[in-house]
């Protein structure tokens, strides 16, 4: 998967934002300030979510890829520095080599070096362009073991087991909060549930008829109500599972999105 550049990612949510927009507006014009409104701003609110949502999935999968490939990466170092190859060397050869989206960024490194660039230059771009926080974590060590000489590889081998631990300790916590990003769900369709059961014993009958002698505000007008609350639960319930799961409030988007989706759906069908 490609690395999506903040602005590219500014674009795209703008693109979104103006098209929502857009969507808004006409069930405004066509509609009115009516229950049919609805609809329109929630597809509107989808037409945002799901490009910046995407965006946010394929930029967080290239740098997962980038940081799970650091161990084997740091091996080829040590093993190319043991047969005798300066630090620049190792890292044309292991640059030869499949370490998924890291392979591209070690060959643009690579042809900085070669337009010019001297070794600390070309890590410091590569810090930047990359910037997943291990590899802002390990930058500063690469450099001063570049700096200081001597037997490199002493400093590579630890830092590459380093790595490894961290990518283990961070799948752990995943494993360890995926019970609880279930229970958000779980708690969206409880909340669906009694609210469909309210509606259905105390609001309507099976003709749409109220029930209660005298109530207060029309069945469209609790479905409204409902639906609000429900899109307001998926949305945010949708923010807490991403700040838990993945420790990103906008990694959450996707999980917003599936519920909102859910309850959207679900409302629709049994109200």
């Amino acid at each position: 998967m490609p690395k999506i550049g903040k602005k590219a990612k500014n674009i795209i949510a703008a693109a979104s934002v103006l098209v929502a927009t857009a969507i808004i507006l006409y069930g405004y014009f066509k509609v009115g300030i009516t229950a049919a409104l609805d609809d329109y701003v929630f597809f509107g609110l989808v037409t945002v979510i799901l490009p910046i949502a995407a965006v946010n999935y394929v930029d967080y999968r290239w740098r997962k890829g980038i940081d799970e490939h650091l161990p084997d990466f740091f091996r080829s170092i040590v093993q190319a520095q043991e047969v005798g190859m300066t630090l620049p060397q190792a890292l044309d050869e292991a640059s030869k080599r499949d370490y998924g989206p890291l392979t591209s960024e070690l060959k643009r490194m690579m042809m900085q070096m070669s337009w010019g660039y001297s070794f600390e230059e070309a890590l410091t771009a590569f810090g930047k362009h990359v910037g997943t926080v291990l590899v802002q974590r390990i930058l500063p060590m690469v450099i001063e073991a570049s700096r200081s000489g001597g037997r490199v590889e002493k400093v590579f081998d630890p830092m590459g087991k380093f790595i490894q631990t961290t990518i283990m300790l961070e799948r752990e916590r995943k494993t360890q909060t995926r019970p609880y990003i279930m229970i958000i769900y779980v708690a969206l369709f409880v909340f669906l549930f009694t609210i469909i059961l309210l509606f259905k014993t105390f609001f309507a009958s099976a003709e749409g008829v109220p029930l209660m002698s005298s109530p207060t505000m029309s069945p469209e007008g609790m479905q409204r109500i409902f639906l609000h609350l429900t899109l307001i639960q998926g949305f945010f319930g949708g923010l807490v599972a991403g700040k838990m799961g993945e420790g990103s409030i906008s990694a959450g988007l996707k999980h917003s999105l599936v519920m909102m989706l859910l309850g959207f759906v679900a409302l629709k069908f049994f109200l």
